[in-house]
């Protein structure tokens, strides 16, 4: 799982960064040529989610509730950018002298990173995780208490 964590994380976090470095104007301005709701608002909410729901899932922090907004963002970008466009990724257009020319991607890359998402949900962030040390913690704060509760059933039992 670490190294689905660390890549899903990273590209989240790269793409959350390259809207808010250049501005998230811009973002909004695209928003709002394809007729996105509130593009401003929608802009700013999604530079940060991609950027520090990135940053959680590459820590493995909170991943089952930081996935929710991050695979939000990916079905909206799905069916509001890439559906059009078919489902590869990769559209060469044409080879030129300049190298190769690709069309616009499809949704592949949208539903890889849901799948990813939900593979990290269902099979934990890793044993290297802030998610696992905070099991960890908890379980070494339930078990004084847990072996205690035995101890005194026991007793009961016993008595």
């Amino acid at each position: 799982m670490l190294p689905v964590r660390l890549i899903i994380g990273f590209g989240f976090m790269a793409h959350g960064y390259a809207k808010l470095s250049k501005g998230v104007d811009g973002f909004a301005n695209i928003l709002q040529r394809i007729g996105v709701p509130a593009p401003g608002l929608t802009a700013w909410a999604t530079a940060l989610v991609e950027f520090f729901g990135g940053l959680a899932i590459l820590a493995g922090a909170f991943v089952p509730i930081v996935s929710i907004p991050l695979v939000i963002v990916m079905l909206a970008a799905m069916f509001t950018v890439h559906l059009p466009f078919g489902f590869s990724s990769v559209k060469l257009i044409a080879m030129t002298a300049d190298g190769a020319q690709f069309g616009t991607i499809g949704y592949e890359v949208d539903l890889l990173y849901i799948a990813g998402l939900l593979t990290l949900v269902l099979g934990g962030a890793s044993p290297f995780s802030v998610d696992a040390l905070l099991a960890r913690r908890k379980e070494r704060v339930e078990t004084p208490e847990s072996s205690r509760r035995v101890s005194e059933g026991s007793a009961v039992a016993d008595g």
